[in-house]
């Protein structure tokens, strides 16, 4: 590939003080969800966005306590986390149309898990040609949409 990939919002996470504190519970004790990208809240867990996402329209499922594995959920934080994202697959194919979707967990960091103390589901919409191989390969993601209009976009369906 002789052209260069441009993922300009990176700079930001690069740059910027990396802080000890887990960031979904800094976010959760906030009240500026737009600013976080926090798209709904629930009773015991929130959908946001990832703020550094594998595809347009990557959503997280997180509960809002401070827990690192599945197996410590409450039975309503466990309904919740499913019910919360068989409605992200619901807004997303409303909005977004794809054409598939990885859901998952990464628990613990040697399973990939970038925020290991604090559970957190991936919900990731998928089309046919995307370029899924950008982060096995090498870590850059193409990103078509800025962050802002994806929220702009996912807002409404999430809280009506």
């Amino acid at each position: 590939m002789k052209r260069p990939l441009w993922a300009p919002w990176r700079i930001e996470y690069i740059r910027n003080e990396k802080q000890d504190d887990c960031f979904l519970c800094r976010m959760f004790a906030e009240k500026t969800d737009r600013k976080n990208f926090l798209l709904f809240r629930g009773k015991t867990c929130a959908v946001l966005m990832n703020r550094y996402p594998y595809s347009s329209g990557h959503l997280m499922i997180a509960p809002y306590r401070h827990i690192a594995g599945i197996d410590g959920l409450t039975p309503a934080e466990n309904l919740e986390t499913a019910a919360l994202t068989a409605r992200a697959v619901t807004v997303l194919r409303e909005v977004m149309v794809p054409q598939g979707f990885n859901i998952g967990i990464n628990l613990g960091e040697a399973a990939g898990a970038g925020l290991k103390d604090h559970l957190h589901q991936h919900i990731v919409p998928r089309w046919i040609g995307d370029t899924n191989f950008m982060p096995v390969l090498g870590g850059p993601r193409v990103m078509p949409e800025a962050l802002e209009a994806t929220y702009a976009l996912l807002f409404e369906p999430f809280n009506r």
